[in-house]
């Protein structure tokens, strides 16, 4: 019973999402507000060119079907083809397929929580703002013979003078409606859900990050230094040996001997898995350029949706990812079963589990992934601190 709870709860996560997704649709068809205009404003008298460089089918195909495509495919190479490599029992082969199965689902929930946060507030507020795009003045052909008719504005300057929407005479209603759909982008918003999640989802299975200490400082990375203990005494003598060689009267501070462990606890990955984690990344600047030269949307208006885009995108990594660098590229653990739908308060979190780990550090390549770190239960092999 409680396992179908479980499997109930993702599934309601997928439901809500879903809803969030067709809600945000309707809105973002609605009748958006039109705030007034001047006709002398250089700002939106740029011309309609009738096109996308990059339509909306397409964005949302590089965007979201693409990554969707893609963590899939990377999931079955990282995780399933090393363990294909040996032998394996069947109940290891079990747990290859359940954390296999488990990834690709954190991945995709991760990639939609991302999109249908961005998408879902994006399309409501383009139609509360109402602001103008730039080559609104082109799409609206507006009646110049009969301003004083719809001036809004008490202005005794014809140039300032602000008029309504009343003005255009566009028989294309959508087009015009278009028009006043500006703030935010919605291109750049999607992108940078969608692609920037992809960047941050690549760099974690591909394990690039900035190199860190264990213990987060050199002070506070001794007990972790000292635990790879042949190692680091064996360092440490040698490093004595040469000191007193070296000096007879003075030796090196203890510093300088924890600074000389800590520095091999990690290193920089190389610099081509940073240009592949950074590609999707680069995708969605090109998007978002692409609004900027079509005459879509003001600077400040791709500007912000990139950056909601990137809000909805941290925010959903977070939510399903351990943290890149300390993380070994895998997602957070299943919520418990007990704790399927409500944890509550001081129960520390969705998991029964909840205890300081450190990562198995001969678990570094996917076919340790496959094999060492998947138990009996489909849990991490971790070692508690």
């Amino acid at each position: 019973m409680s396992s179908f709870l479980l499997i109930l709860s993702y599934i309601s996560d997928w439901v809500i999402l879903i809803i969030f997704a067709a809600v945000g649709y309707v809105i973002g068809n609605i009748t958006p507000n039109k705030r007034p205009f001047n006709l002398d404003s250089p700002d939106i008298n740029y011309p309609y060119r009738g096109y996308d460089t990059v339509s909306l089918g397409v964005a949302f195909v590089v965007s979201v079907v693409a990554p969707a495509a893609l963590i899939l495919i990377l999931i079955l190479i990282l995780l399933l083809v090393p363990a294909l490599c040996v032998k394996n029992t069947r109940a290891a082969k079990y747990n290859v397929w359940r954390r296999i199965f488990w990834e690709w689902h954190a991945g995709w929930l991760g990639l939609a929580l991302s999109v249908v946060l961005a998408f879902f507030f994006t399309s409501g507020m383009k139609n509360v703002f109402g602001k103008p795009r730039p080559n609104l003045l082109s799409r609206c052909q507006p009646d110049v013979l009969n301003v004083a008719k719809y001036a809004v504005s008490y202005s005794t300057s014809a140039t300032g003078r602000l008029v309504s929407a009343g003005i255009c005479t566009n028989q294309d209603n959508s087009i015009v409606e278009d028009g006043f759909r500006s703030f935010p982008s919605g291109h750049s918003s999607a992108a940078a859900s969608g692609l920037v999640y992809f960047s941050l989802w690549l760099a974690a299975k591909l394990r690039v990050g900035v190199p860190f200490l264990l213990g987060g400082t050199i002070d506070e990375s001794e007990n972790s230094i000292k635990s790879r203990s042949h190692h680091t005494r064996a360092t440490a003598d040698l490093e004595e040996a040469n000191t007193e060689t070296r000096h007879d009267d003075e030796a090196y501070p203890t510093s300088h001997l924890l600074t000389h462990s800590a520095r091999r606890q990690d290193a920089a990955a190389p610099i081509y898995l940073l240009v592949i984690a950074l590609i999707p990344f680069g995708a969605a600047i090109y998007i978002c350029a692409s609004r900027w030269y079509d005459f879509q949307h003001h600077g400040f208006d791709i500007i912000f949706g990139f950056l909601m885009g990137a809000f909805s995108s941290v925010l959903a990594f977070k939510y399903y990812h351990l943290p890149v660098s300390r993380g070994a590229g895998f997602a957070w653990a299943p919520r418990s079963e007990q704790k399927a739908f409500w944890s509550g308060m001081g129960n520390g979190g969705f998991s029964n589990r909840r205890r300081f780990y450190r990562l198995n550090e001969t678990s570094d390549s996917p076919l340790h992934a496959a094999q060492n770190q998947l138990a009996d239960d489909g849990s991490y092999q971790m070692h508690a601190v």
